[in-house]
């Protein structure tokens, strides 16, 4: 019985990961010579509501199954496709320590998948990417598989580099990563074995912790994300003000300033409702500067010419709102 019982989770755990429910089953189909005893078949009907189909001799499908396998991998079969899909989720490290995921568990592989960040400080000329395999929220919760330095990023205001981080993995199974630095064309990559030698109980393992510390991954989560947001919120404020100073009314400027430093003042302790409050307070007396810009008249800027598109329609990776980590040299 607690051998029959271990079958429970791997049943719940496929309904989860397909997105379904029991109600969504319209068979449950047994195959292996277990599945012959009355115990086995009692116990699928429990989890599933609905009996098993006995329409298939359940010995013959495993050999079948294993005979086309095995004449896919000797190269005899050409006609059938076997998929395979990522155990973990992948993903890089970003600012705060927030685990940012670029290909989702269970993806079938082949995949690629891009997304675009940013620096996270003034003049930054390198950036860190570390990549991280699991399903935790934050990066130091995850697995570690690879680390890697992009340098020789020209010096710019934070936010401003834009660098193209690409996750590929082939028909092998093996995951490469690159980062491009958009405005250079520099490049660095880094090339990681399949499943970096984790093993079915240690993924499982990975898993089952993700759900235990879901919640407290999600608070943990949310109050770094809150700060990053009002972080560059505050550093935006600071920089339209700074720029457009000579060109507004002395308790305009007054005012702005006194919400970004109660802002940053905020951003000094944990409290993340004090935090939003800041933020959303600030949000209110920014557009004090546009107004008086606009009554100023130098609110309006110039139109979109042929070497300032509005947008660029033919690229389809996503702009990401999340900085990369920090200057390796402040580490």
């Amino acid at each position: 019985q607690k051998l029959i019982e271990r079958t429970r989770e791997p049943c719940l755990k496929a309904l989860k990961d397909s997105g379904l429910s029991k109600d969504d089953v319209s068979e449950v189909i047994l195959v292996g010579g277990m599945t012959r005893m009355p115990a086995v078949q009692k116990f699928v009907e429990g989890i599933f509501g609905k009996e098993g189909h006995k329409g298939v001799n359940p010995d013959e499908v495993v050999a079948v199954g294993a005979a086309i396998q095995g004449g896919v991998l000797a190269g005899d079969v050409k006609d059938v496709l076997l998929l395979d899909v990522t155990p973990l989720t992948l993903g890089l490290e970003t600012l705060g320590g927030v685990m940012t995921p670029l290909i989702e568990r269970n993806t079938t592989i082949p995949v690629q998948k891009k997304q675009v960040f940013s620096t996270a400080g003034d003049n930054q000329t390198a950036v860190t990417i570390r990549v991280l395999q699991g399903e935790r929220k934050m990066a130091n919760d995850n697995k570690e598989i690879g680390r890697f330095d992009l340098t020789d990023i020209p010096p710019s205001r934070r936010g401003m580099p834009q660098i193209e981080v690409a996750f590929d993995i082939d028909a092998d199974g093996i995951l490469h990563v690159s980062a491009k630095d958009k405005a250079t064309g520099k490049e660095q990559s880094i090339r990681i074995q399949a499943s970096s030698g984790l093993s079915e109980d240690e993924i499982e393992k990975m898993v089952k912790d993700a759900e235990l510390h879901r919640d407290e991954d999600k608070k943990r989560q949310e109050e770094v994300m809150t700060k990053n947001e009002a972080d560059s919120m505050a550093f935006q404020a600071q920089h339209a003000l700074d720029e457009h100073k000579d060109k507004l009314p002395k308790e305009v400027v007054e005012d702005v300033q006194a919400h970004i430093d109660a802002l940053k003042k905020a951003l000094e302790g944990n409290d993340v409702q004090a935090i939003k409050s800041a933020k959303a307070t600030l949000e209110q007396h920014m557009q004090k500067i546009g107004e008086a810009l606009s009554k100023a008249g130098a609110h309006a800027g110039p139109e979109p010419t042929a070497a300032q598109p509005e947008s660029s329609k033919g690229d389809e990776i996503e702009e990401a709102e999340v900085e990369i980590i920090d200057d390796k040299d402040d580490r």
